[in-house]
């Protein structure tokens, strides 16, 4: 076994929060979870488990720095000026291999307690309590296989997925349905809820992210969009039109044909339409949660010609003269 501050990285003077943050990169970088098919890996993480069961602790720590453990934990035995009995290295011991200690003992001086920062790394690979007893193997021991299998059957839940359906005001009103491509890479028209509004979420169980160790998928959290329509913009469950009318048409009214998500109708504008005016048109809009609909808001815009022409400056200038009238009120003065 090599000195323990070394196999850590660590300065002998190293605080207890150093050494811990060392053996937490280190285990998860070496755990056998991570490192299936690398035996290599797997005697690094017990060397690193080992480091950290003498310097870790605050007692076995200072019986090391004064020489009176070895790198392993052992007694030194010191008698006639020579160090330790090379027949008695593995006396107590299970076997020649030593790897991830299944009985070893940690005071209260450990720094924040071996099992819980096991417990912590291992958590994200799987694991949960009893690390100390399988998690890792030494040179060709099987402990650490083990536990690795015990920790691998356990299932767990996959995680959701956050995924997006961009639907159009006809596919809402006339399908009722949005395409989706799920994690698994299967397309799917996923039923919209009657009167869907724009971020509302859907939720397709068990179609999330699969499962660890055959446990069940996460669900699938489908977040309605509207896509942007050339014509009409939505407020709620009504729809709004600008619908641009001609001088003449506002002046001396019209039938215009007007767009709505079922189908053209024609709309009468009354004689002497000022531009601004709003028009509804009654269930044209969305489908609402009660099984009705909204309205189409129908806003006049009324376009003069797009060149000048000299018979309507004519018109004009005799209108203002002949007719004037006033159209702001006291409040623009």
């Amino acid at each position: 076994m090599r000195d323990p501050y070394s196999v850590l990285g660590v300065a002998k003077s190293a605080n207890e929060g150093d050494i811990k943050k060392a053996f937490r990169q280190l285990a998860k970088k070496y755990h056998p979870d991570q490192n299936k098919d690398d035996p290599g890996a797997q005697q690094r993480f017990a060397e690193v488990n080992q480091a950290y069961e003498i310097v870790g602790d605050k007692d076995k720590r200072a019986q090391f720095d004064r020489g009176e453990i070895d790198a392993e934990g052992k007694q030194k035995f010191q008698s006639r000026g020579f160090d330790g009995f090379s027949g008695f290295e593995d006396f107590g011991a299970t076997g020649g291999t030593r790897g991830f200690r299944s009985s070893g003992s940690t005071s209260g001086g450990a720094a924040g307690g071996f099992d819980d920062i096991l417990n912590d790394i291992l958590g994200g690979f799987g694991g949960r309590g009893g690390a100390r007893g399988g998690a890792g193997q030494g040179a060709g021991g099987s402990a650490g296989a083990s536990g690795a299998r015990a920790r691998r059957a356990s299932p767990s839940k996959g995680a959701n997925a956050d995924l997006m359906a961009a639907v159009s005001l006809e596919d809402i009103l006339n399908s009722g349905k949005a395409q989706v491509t799920l994690p698994s890479g299967k397309t799917v028209n996923v039923t919209l809820p009657k009167g869907v509004v724009e971020g509302e979420k859907i939720r397709l169980k068990g179609q999330g992210h699969p499962g660890d160790q055959g446990g069940p998928a996460g669900d699938a959290l489908i977040e309605v969009r509207f896509k942007t329509h050339k014509l009409f913009d939505v407020k709620g469950y009504d729809l709004h039109l600008d619908l641009p009318i001609t001088l003449y048409e506002a002046i001396l009214g019209a039938k215009i044909r007007t767009p709505t998500l079922t189908g053209a109708v024609n709309l009468t504008i009354p004689e002497n339409t000022s531009s601004g005016k709003t028009m509804r048109l009654k269930g044209k809009g969305l489908p609402t949660k009660n099984g009705g609909h909204g309205d189409l808001l129908v806003k006049i815009q009324i376009m003069l010609p797009p060149h000048g022409d000299d018979e309507l400056d004519t018109l004009m200038k005799a209108w203002r003269e002949i007719t004037p009238y006033r159209v702001r009120g006291h409040e623009f003065d």
